[in-house]
């Protein structure tokens, strides 16, 4: 009989580093045991720039969710970030011999390996490397066409890779712990696995996870990863946007975005004003709620719009399902308003489905990415399960020269 099993999911971002404990159960539904959770220092943008500061993160996180959880923890998932991580589609074609009609294993492979041969720079290392669509004779398959009959076979891939050393740095910080890596999963192609259900999928759907520093995306049409990708712009710099111009302390502009704050850019949200309060909570000034308002659309709204332009050629038309917000800025007031505006579809706070637990904190959109991980973990183990490749390998390869 089919045994629970531990997974371990850790984001180390720009605001927080958090660690997520799940039992994946025998019936593949999973149960979040609890979270580990500390704010980051040394992190910039989603990449360290602190070592021991990032590390000692790590291990705080760690701590506590050994502490909630009662559980030993050994290895983990890690989902990394930052705009040196490019999702890219790749195309292999290849045409069968003369004398040979139906397509067999060996023919796939050799598709496969001329699609998965894309120039990258030479610092970058491949992190992804997901099948697409299939085609035969320019007609699309969702499964393997082998055992058909045809020419010319096509494979599909959407390929994502990253600065080498600036991937190896997460995973010799996690190692230093220690903690083995499982995998390492791009952040927002983890996010999605909780934001979205097979369905979403299937009719096309854009995931958009804002933290702190970066703004993650990921697009699936007809089922299949299309596009993913990275802007180097966050929560945080929203709080700057508002410190810079009203010359209030970075504190108290945190607080005035999240309590006072709006997006929506509908002039009704701004009228009056807002007190700024000391640490005594004594207001001691007062800045006009329109203000406010103004530059946090701005800086939301040239967000939303750097990754509507990055998406592939009239992609909106394939989205059946919606846009999926997540990630701690996801709450900002107004966010469905201006995204609504922006993309022109339907949007939603993305909810994590199919998941249980004994701490509602989970649910916050915030943990999205680091649950995801959890639900990604399943994937790998059924992949492994089919003998689908060894994934050890994969990451002594992202590690060295620092692995053994």
């Amino acid at each position: 009989m089919a045994k629970s099993k531990i997974h371990v999911g850790l984001e180390i971002g720009t605001t927080k580093t958090c660690m997520v404990v799940g039992e994946v159960k025998p019936d593949g539904s999973v149960k979040i045991l609890g979270v580990g959770e500390t704010r980051s220092a040394g992190i910039r943008k989603g990449e360290i720039t602190d070592y021991p500061q990032a590390r000692a993160g790590v291990k705080e996180a760690l701590l506590q969710a050994e502490d909630i959880c009662d559980v030993d923890i050994s290895s983990v998932l890690l989902s990394v970030t930052g705009l040196h991580i490019e999702g890219v589609n790749n195309r292999g074609t290849y045409r069968l011999p003369d004398e040979e009609e139906e397509v067999h294993h060996g023919h796939l492979a050799e598709a496969t390996e001329i699609a998965r041969d894309l120039a990258i720079p030479g610092d970058h290392v491949y992190l992804h490397n997901f099948i697409r669509h299939y085609r035969l004779d320019g007609q699309e398959h969702a499964v393997s066409p082998v055992g058909l009959l045809g020419r010319s076979l096509e494979v599909d891939f959407h390929i994502v890779h990253g600065v080498r050393t600036r991937i190896q740095n997460s995973i010799k910080c996690v190692r230093e712990i220690p903690l083995d890596v499982d995998d390492v999963v791009f952040a927002p192609i983890a996010t999605a696995q909780v934001a979205l259900d097979r369905e979403h999928k299937d009719a096309g759907a854009l995931v958009i996870d804002i933290g702190g520093g970066t703004a993650d995306y990921v697009l699936y049409l007809k089922g299949a990863i299309a596009a993913s990708g990275c802007i180097p712009v966050g929560g945080d710099h929203i709080t700057n946007d508002i410190h810079l111009v009203t010359k209030i302390p970075l504190s108290r502009a945190e607080d005035l975005k999240k309590t006072e704050g709006d997006c929506s850019g509908d002039p009704a949200r701004g009228i009056g004003n807002v007190s700024v309060k000391d640490d005594q909570g004594l207001v001691e000034g007062e800045i006009k709620r329109s203000l406010l308002n103004e530059i946090i659309h701005g800086r939301l709204e040239e967000t939303l719009r750097l990754i509507r332009d990055r998406l592939p050629k009239d992609a909106l038309q394939g989205i059946g399902s919606g846009v999926f917000l997540t990630g701690g800025t996801s709450r900002m007031r107004g966010l469905t308003e201006l995204a609504n505006e922006v993309f022109g579809l339907s949007i939603y706070v993305a909810d994590q489905v199919n998941m249980s637990g004994v701490h509602a904190s989970f649910r916050d959109p915030q943990y999205s990415t680091a649950v995801g991980l959890i639900r990604y973990a399943q994937i790998l183990d059924a992949e492994r399960e089919a003998g689908s490749g060894s994934f050890l390998g994969r990451i002594l390869k992202l590690f060295w020269p620092f692995g053994s």
